[in-house]
């Protein structure tokens, strides 16, 4: 659970900042989409494959 302590005389806004950004950074939302429905261990090391070479790919076409 997620707590987000309120400062004496901080704004509730710059409150909901921190929220959010605590939010993003446990990466709540990306968890709850990702376990939706069932991938295959084969299809996750594929993903994971294309990803870090198309990472590669971008930082070869950088150096170029």
């Amino acid at each position: 659970m997620l707590r987000i302590e309120i400062k004496d005389g901080e704004n509730i806004e710059r409150a909901l900042k921190r929220y959010k950004r605590k939010h993003r950074n446990i990466k709540v939302m990306q968890n709850l989409r990702e376990n939706q429905f069932f991938t295959k261990p084969s299809v996750k090391n594929r993903r994971k494959i294309q990803k870090a070479s198309y990472i590669q790919a971008l930082r070869d076409a950088e150096n170029v």
